[in-house]
């Protein structure tokens, strides 16, 4: 005992004291105020609350000398201002139901929590009332003062962590911090979309640099959300990413979540939304992988925005001094809709692919500049084009009723060349199908391609005739703790459609009867506490169901059209048209695109022709 906890003496009895104010609030600033993009979070929060429309972030050296936030919103009177620097005073709620809350936020410890580590003052203006100022300094507080200030508030936040200057050494640079910072405006700004938002770097005094602004968005919900991300993310995102809106037991899903083609290396492009709070949620994080799982190979990580909102009874947002996690109380239901909400839209995209796979493969082929002249050569008008196209035609003469035989032709191809896909012209390195469309040229890698439509081939067929199972001679026991075998119990059926059957075996042991045909032989035990781990990381399982996919994708990699046969031009057009009518087909099994689209007029611009 002494040994693990030296500050007890057997012989000097401890003596319990009553905390001070000011270390009080030291301490709760540790858990509410960890970087200075904790206190930006806090303080816009804080504006978005009282009604804010427009939002002003100044910061200096990365927010550790300074941080001022300006709003528009109701402000305070000065008889408020030394009771909104008191520890849990808030006008947000009055304490009665915690799980009510409709606000950023409600715990009333920002304030004063930024003024026991810093040089806080804060200001501000409401209707009717003239401006007031006050002072607090390493938990000081000074008099109300009168001030001038048109509406609204202004906080500013000097010389964070004086007050407790080892917590200074925990930050980082102050370019790693000024990007915090950035990164909580960003998540702040897609939240709410009609509020404008400015953030200034002010470090050496003087107006300083914008880093970030966006307007309010008009429009409606959805018009107003992709102009938003559009501005936070970037256009590529808006124009690769396909709506969410989907209801379930009334939890509603919405956003945009991009096609798996326009994936990403990292997860930095996952946006997650509670009843318009940003929250980074394992739950929600884990149901956004899943949903691609089945067109993203691993190390690859899909973007997207979206957006959860249910009444506020059921989910509690008060398990995280940061407000950063959440709890759903139908935490199954939500992780179900995101999960379903996003492989419909995805099936829904069919074999679209995204734009950004067509800009790569330009840049790739675009040239150096070499010299400053580049010729220019006119395009010819649609009426030279049939001209010369008369001219090199056979005359009708020499070719008795090649002129009827040459229109059904062309009227045929005409009619491929409309579809999305095109119409196969020619198959080049017994591999790449390059096909005409109305607008351009579509290059096609036919195994992938196929790959990806046999694979989908298979799930078809093992989702109507379900998954085989094989019975095992002698079950399988597996021991695991009572609290274990009632979790995979309580997913039994879910297991059983996947081919494996479990049953109780008494006290914590399991007895697996059956297992899934398609995987062989299995080491159930070892399968089992896999899918525990993951029920206890994501609150549910999806190994099991990727395992079996898994085989079917060699399975559809083995019977595929393999590189180097060579095709028909009617084998050509069949897996075009049928790539156009199967859902995912825009990306083989791993998350590759099976297709390059190349607009005609980007074709033209490489060669310098417009």
């Amino acid at each position: 005992m002494n040994a693990s906890a030296p500050n007890i003496s057997p012989t000097h009895r401890p003596v319990i004291r009553q905390l001070d104010e000011s270390a009080i609030n030291r301490i709760a600033a540790g858990e509410v105020v960890e970087r200075p993009a904790s206190a930006v979070k806090e303080l816009v929060e804080n504006a978005l609350d009282a009604g804010a429309r427009r939002v002003v972030v100044d910061y200096a050296d990365g927010g550790k000398t300074l941080i001022r936030v300006t709003d528009d919103g109701c402000g305070m009177a000065p008889g408020d201002l030394p009771l909104a620097l008191s520890r849990h005073a808030t006008s947000k709620i009055d304490g009665s139901d915690l799980l009510n809350i409709h606000t950023f936020g409600f715990r009333g410890e920002a304030l004063p929590s930024l003024g026991a580590v810093g040089r806080l003052t804060l200001t501000s203006r409401t209707g009717g009332e003239g401006a007031a100022t006050v002072t607090v300094a390493g938990g000081r507080m000074g008099a109300v003062a009168p001030a001038a200030l048109t509406r609204g508030t202004v906080v500013e936040l000097r010389d964070l962590f004086y007050a407790t200057p080892a917590r200074l050494k925990f930050l980082r640079t102050d370019r790693a911090e000024s990007q915090a910072i950035a990164d909580t405006m960003r998540r702040l700004a897609m939240a709410e979309p009609g509020v404008g938002f400015t953030l200034r770097d002010v470090s050496g005094g003087g107006e300083g640099r914008v880093v970030f602004r966006v307007d309010p968005e008009p429009g409606d919900l959805f018009d107003a959300l992709r102009g938003r991300l559009a501005r936070v993310i970037g256009n590529d995102f808006a124009d690769n990413a396909i709506p969410i809106d989907a209801e379930r037991e009334g939890i509603r899903l919405t956003g945009y979540a991009a096609l798996p083609t326009y994936s990403r290396g990292s997860s930095v492009a996952q946006y997650l939304f509670v009843n318009g709070r940003p929250v980074q949620d394992r739950l929600l994080i884990g149901a956004l992988r899943a949903a691609y799982a089945d067109v993203l190979a691993r190390d690859r990580y899909p973007a997207a925005a979206l957006y959860l909102s249910c009444d506020a009874e059921r989910v509690d947002v008060n398990v995280h001094p940061a407000k950063s996690e959440v709890r759903f109380r139908e935490a199954g239901v939500a992780r179900g809709l995101v999960v379903s909400a996003l492989r419909h839209a995805l099936a829904e995209a069919g074999h679209r692919a995204s734009t950004t796979v067509a800009g790569l493969t330009l840049g790739a082929m675009r040239p150096e500049p070499a010299a400053p002249h580049v010729y220019q050569m006119d395009r010819p008008s649609a009426p030279v084009l049939r001209q010369a196209a008369a001219w090199q035609a056979p005359a009708p003469e020499l070719a008795p009723g090649f002129a009827e035989a040459s229109a059904r032709v062309v009227e045929a191809e005409a009619a491929d060349t409309a579809r999305p896909l095109g119409a196969a012209r020619a198959q080049v390195h017994e591999n790449y199908i390059i096909a005409q469309t109305e607008t351009g040229v579509v290059i096609v890698d036919q195994h992938a391609a196929h790959e990806r439509l046999v694979y989908e081939r298979l799930k078809r067929q093992a989702e109507g005739t379900g998954i085989a199972a094989q019975a095992l001679l002698i079950p399988d026991i597996v021991e695991l703790s009572p609290s274990d075998a009632a979790r995979l119990l309580e997913i039994a059926d879910d297991l059983a459609t996947l081919g494996l059957t479990i049953e109780p075996f008494g006290g914590g042991a399991v007895a697996v009867r059956e297992t899934p045909a398609i995987l062989g032989p299995i080491d159930a035990g070892a399968m089992l506490r896999d899918i525990l781990d993951e029920l206890a990381d994501q609150g549910a399982s999806t190994l099991l169901r990727a395992k079996i996919d898994a085989i079917l994708s060699r399975m559809a990699c083995h019977g595929s059209i393999r590189s180097g046969r060579q095709m028909r031009v009617e084998e050509m057009n069949a897996l075009l048209r049928e790539m156009e009518l199967t859902p995912l087909s825009g990306q083989c099994n791993h998350g590759r695109p099976t297709y390059v689209e190349l607009r005609l007029s980007d074709i033209e611009r490489l060669f310098g022709r417009t």
